[in-house]
């Protein structure tokens, strides 16, 4: 369970990022494809960017770490999506977004 300061961080986080119009909420599916939570729209790796990340860490209890990414897709739609890290992330998360970065180090080397 995360602890209120950190909840409330992350809270705080969401609502700034939903004004500058990060307004879906994403997924990863087992088959390794972003979709937001209305389901009508995947993205593969290709069509995915990291804006840029938040780490949130649990003051009374080091199991309470998670990451908010903030993700823009090809055709214009903005959105976050969360994991824990350490032992409690999703791994298919952790797949995905490491492979988002790796094609970002060498788009951005070209």
């Amino acid at each position: 369970m995360q602890d209120k300061e950190q909840l409330t961080s992350q809270v705080k986080v969401e609502a700034k990022l939903n004004q500058e119009g990060y307004t879906e909420d994403f997924r990863v599916t087992e088959e390794n494809r972003l979709v937001n939570l209305k389901g009508d729209k995947s993205y593969s790796v290709e069509d995915v960017r990291i804006v840029d990340f938040y780490r949130f860490e649990g003051d009374t209890d080091p199991d309470d770490m998670a990451i908010l990414y903030a993700l823009e897709c090809t055709d214009g739609t903005k959105g976050t999506i969360s994991n824990s890290y350490g032992p409690y992330a999703d791994q298919n998360v952790d797949a995905f977004l490491r492979q988002v970065e790796d094609l970002g180090k060498k788009i951005d080397k070209k």
